[in-house]
């Protein structure tokens, strides 16, 4: 039995599919309830990349909420920064992939697999460029400045997240159609690869400080 035989597999067994759509609700409601109870002060553009996030990725998600997100942590740490900014970017890239694979292959049913993925990967920069420039457009930043900002921070992560992520789904589900379980399983399976695969490529952008780890949740009322 191949590997991807054997994920095929496991991605479409009822019992498997059904269990994780079980932990992915849970882990949505205990996300927002610790938002809500624990740490309302958080910022809401990360509320916002933690829920997309815990959609995407269920308890994966939320474990990396858990461990960096929360104001609750023992003391911040360049690993911690690196979930952070992992999340946030993976929120944005996760809408424009599910976008850009449902859209191209599932309901225009495109045929072309290279014309998908670059619809995806476009879809995807956009998606992940747009998380980071709004907000520095709302502080008062400059236009060419936040697509400076954004496009020397993000690329790097970006890439290599839907590198990851979309080469995955093409390799288990490239001839699913929509109406396919594993056309969904897949894509699920393949964004929580891209999330993994992305993070060390974050924690070193970090370390050489070209992202900041976004916000600090020891520090109440503080970004970075």
């Amino acid at each position: 039995m191949t590997l991807e035989t054997a994920l095929t597999g496991f991605l479409t067994d009822p019992v498997v599919v059904a269990g994780w759509v079980v932990l992915v609700a849970s882990s949505l409601v205990v996300l927002a309830w610790d938002l809500r109870t624990n740490n309302p002060e958080t910022a809401s553009m990360m509320k916002f990349a933690w829920g997309l996030s815990t959609l995407y990725s269920g308890p994966i998600a939320l474990g990396a909420y858990w461990y960096a997100g929360r104001s609750q942590i023992a003391g911040d740490s360049i690993w911690r920064k690196g979930f952070r900014s992992v999340t946030h970017c993976y929120s944005g890239c996760g809408a424009g992939e599910a976008v850009g694979v449902v859209g191209m292959a599932g309901v225009l049913a495109v045929s072309s697999t290279a014309l998908t993925a670059a619809v995806t990967f476009s879809l995807a920069y956009l998606f992940g460029f747009g998380l980071t420039i709004g907000p520095l457009l709302q502080e008062g930043v400059g236009l060419r400045e936040a697509l400076s900002d954004s496009f020397y921070s993000e690329t790097a992560s970006i890439t290599v997240m839907e590198v990851a992520a979309i080469g995955t789904d093409i390799w288990i589900a490239g001839n699913a159609h929509i109406g396919d379980l594993l056309f969904w399983t897949g894509l699920a399976f393949s964004l929580s690869v891209g999330y993994f695969v992305a993070y060390p490529v974050n924690v070193y952008l970090v370390h050489r400080g070209v992202k900041g780890g976004m916000q600090n949740p020891t520090e109440r009322g503080q970004t970075a």
